[in-house]
């Protein structure tokens, strides 16, 4: 594989869109179970040392770091404003320690959209965040609502790459939360949600200069594109549905299964997949450097491992070619 290591000439290294990060003092204000899954996330003594001889040990040059479900939304405005300051400001000051290594997405005082706003301009004019992150919802309302319409027309006019996690709430189910599976497989109806929502708002044909990158393969999307556009009730629609979700981005963590990769690179195209690995949540079962040998070993061609690996990320972000690992 021309990507990979031959001979003396070493592979770029790979950027990981989808790695998680809590500084200490973001600590006390998470729930009880949140900080539970703390420690791995950490700017504790050390954590950052261990965390950068992992990527080196999985041939990851970069990660573009946000909280994934432990984002900064409150209901009152001044604690949603103060939390979502001293996040972006951690991110900030590690990514301007380790520049090579870290870069970071602006995380929001949602459900507050001026606020949030002038916090987006805040990460992204002065503090050179890479990009913005949202969850799937916030407080049970879907974010591609169109209260936050002004959130999509400023990153539209910016170009900006925007994240989309979920917040575990299991769609809101008691179907999917009282049998236990709020987050083996809520997580994947939240992402399906949200791309369903993005379609029907038509933000992706709306605004057309987002990138946007939806996480864990897209949740049952890729599975559903031939489905949705024979029988989307969506009259108003301004693309077909599948369209639509192919212009989206999706990362990789699957959890392993070649099954899922394979079934999404078909759906979206070896172009529309970046890496991710939903750091650390995946250390429970597997090496941080099996998170990405899933994909080196499976039965796509060499391409478009390539294309996936260590093409499209720099690309979408605007990064330089990644620093060889």
């Amino acid at each position: 594989m021309s990507e990979l290591v031959s001979g003396t000439r070493r592979a770029p290294g790979i950027v990981d869109v989808h790695a998680h990060f809590l500084p200490a003092a973001y600590r006390p204000g998470l729930a009880p179970e949140a900080r539970r899954a703390f420690a791995a996330m950490s700017d504790e003594p050390g954590m950052i040392d261990q965390r950068i001889d992992m990527m080196d040990e999985a041939g990851v040059a970069r990660q573009v770091l946000s909280p994934g479900s432990m984002a900064p939304y409150a209901r009152e405005p001044g604690t949603a404003v103060t939390t979502a300051r001293l996040l972006n400001d951690s991110y900030g000051e590690l990514a301007d320690s380790r520049p090579a290594r870290f870069s970071s997405l602006v995380s929001l005082p949602l459900p507050h959209v001026e606020a949030s706003l002038e916090e987006m301009r805040r990460g992204l004019d002065e503090l050179g965040m890479a990009g913005v992150a949202l969850s799937c919802s916030v407080f049970d309302r879907s974010t591609a609502e169109e209260e936050f319409e002004p959130l999509y027309e400023e990153m539209n006019a910016r170009g900006t790459t925007l994240f989309f996690h979920p917040c575990q709430n299991g769609i809101c189910s008691p179907l999917i939360n009282d049998y236990g599976f709020t987050t083996a497989a809520g997580a994947s109806l939240e992402d399906t949600a949200i791309v369903l929502q993005l379609i029907k708002r038509n933000i992706p044909v709306r605004y057309p200069d987002i990138k946007i990158i939806i996480a864990h393969l897209g949740g049952l999307i890729p599975m559903q594109l031939s489905r949705l556009d024979a029988q989307a009730n969506t009259p108003d629609l301004l693309a077909p549905p599948s369209t639509m979700a192919r212009s989206l981005y999706y990362d990789t963590v699957g959890w392993g299964s070649q099954a899922a990769l394979r079934c999404a690179c078909e759906a979206f195209g070896a172009d529309h997949l970046v890496p991710g690995s939903d750091f650390p949540a995946l250390l429970t079962v597997e090496s941080y450097a099996r998170t990405f040998e899933y994909v080196k070993e499976s039965r796509l061609s060499e391409r478009e491992i390539g294309t996936i690996l260590y093409g499209n990320a720099p690309a979408l972000f605007g990064f330089d070619e990644p620093i060889p690992v």
